[in-house]
């Protein structure tokens, strides 16, 4: 009995000492910039956030005997505030670790000032390719999507199908052009014909002309080259135009559930899209999502999911490593498949491309439809290694060829 008692006694004060001495060392900080209240805040917003601080309590809340905690801050889709915030976090907040980052333009920015940093940035909500070819560095991770995926997976099933005709509806930014640019690349390399493009100012509310213009190329496609309430708007205002019941498709190149969940399966019906993540996949994406519904009260976006994937691979890798250095910590992170309700067998390769499958889905008929949220068919699983930029492509200096 006395062992029993001394035993026990023994883990009591190994418990204490150990939450001592994570309130003796200062805490472990990891920065979300996000967007909080604009176009892109269903997207990632404080469902990001609210993934970021779920994956740090399945985690256990502390590593190397310090507490981790989520700091976040709203760029307002503003590219010198994004740099400013990431500014701040690394040199006054003492930020080690930078998630997330809403938008292609504010993601080069805040990119630019984690690398002359030293610090690790991964990225989440962003697609512009830019960011694991020319903006690449040696502590930058691109984890969820890019554009050339994006492009890939859909442009290719699209022009298979027959839809060889393009014309691009373009948001005039760093994602806008390189999606349009990616998707241009597959339709002419699978046969097709870009008739041409406009683009138009982030956060339109009125996209009369721009679909006019679309309208009349007679394209087979109107490739929606834009995202959040963009892609939203767009949608909801080429079904007011009849655009699809004159004959013409239209493909947003990026959307996510929540973006056709606003729209409507009576408009959003046969749309064809791809996405890194669907809350209704497999039992592991299904047990996530259901946790996460309860604090956020929607499913996650594949960002959210791909926040929550990316700060849990950190932790562990912080753990593996016994030190935050961002050298070490990366190392661990590369050499380390991703095996998560997120990504099976990812990797992060030389350049910061988190390979994993990405996957083809069409937008549901109201009648196929069992409730709220149960939105896409899987059409097609493409494995990472198809989906992605091959590295013998890259413009990232770090790759070796």
């Amino acid at each position: 009995m006395r062992r029993v008692l001394a035993g026990v006694l023994a883990c009591v004060f190994a418990i204490s000492a150990n939450a001592s001495l994570a309130q003796d060392k200062p805490p472990l900080k990891l920065g979300g910039i996000l967007d909080m209240s604009s176009l892109y805040a269903d997207i990632t917003g404080s469902g990001s956030e609210t993934a970021a601080k779920m994956a740090v309590e399945d985690f256990g809340g502390t590593v190397l005997g310090r507490k981790v905690e989520i700091v976040v801050g709203d760029h307002l889709n503003k590219a010198d505030l994004a740099a400013n915030i990431a500014r701040d976090m690394i040199d006054n907040q003492g930020v080690e670790m930078i998630f997330d980052v809403a938008a292609s333009a504010t993601a080069l920015a805040a990119g630019e000032i984690a690398k002359a940093r030293g610090k690790i940035i991964m990225f989440n909500g962003p697609g512009s390719i830019r960011l694991s070819n020319e903006a690449c560095g040696p502590y930058t991770v691109h984890y969820v999507f890019d554009t050339f995926a994006q492009a890939n997976v859909t442009g290719l099933a699209a022009v298979k199908s027959g839809l060889d005709t393009w014309f691009f509806l373009t948001a005039d930014y760093a994602f806008g052009q390189d999606l349009e640019k990616d998707t241009s690349n597959v339709v002419v390399k699978s046969g097709g014909k870009v008739l041409g493009s406009v683009r138009h100012p982030i956060n339109t509310s009125d996209f009369s002309s721009f679909l006019l213009q679309a309208q009349a190329s007679k394209a087979k496609v109107i490739g929606l080259a834009n995202a959040g309430g963009d892609t939203i708007n767009a949608i909801k205002q080429g079904a007011e135009f009849g655009i699809t019941k004159g004959g013409q498709k239209i493909s947003p190149l990026l959307a996510f559930v929540t973006d056709i969940d606003s729209v409507g399966l009576e408009t959003a019906q046969g749309l064809l899209l791809a996405e890194a993540f669907y809350w209704d996949l497999n039992d592991d994406t299904r047990a996530f999502s259901k946790r996460f519904m309860e604090r956020v009260k929607r499913v996650p976006t594949s960002a959210q999911a791909g926040v929550y994937s990316s700060v849990t691979h950190y932790l562990k890798a912080v753990k593996a490593a016994g030190t935050t250095d961002a050298a070490a910590v990366m190392k661990v992170m590369k050499e380390t498949p991703i095996n998560d309700m997120f990504a099976k067998n990812g990797r992060i390769r030389e350049d910061g491309r988190m390979v994993h499958d990405m996957y083809l889905f069409e937008v549901k008929k109201p009648s196929e439809s069992k409730g709220r949220w149960d939105d896409y068919k899987l059409l097609a699983t493409v494995p990472g290694d198809q989906a992605f930029q091959p590295p013998a492509d890259s413009r990232c200096p770090l790759v070796k060829k």
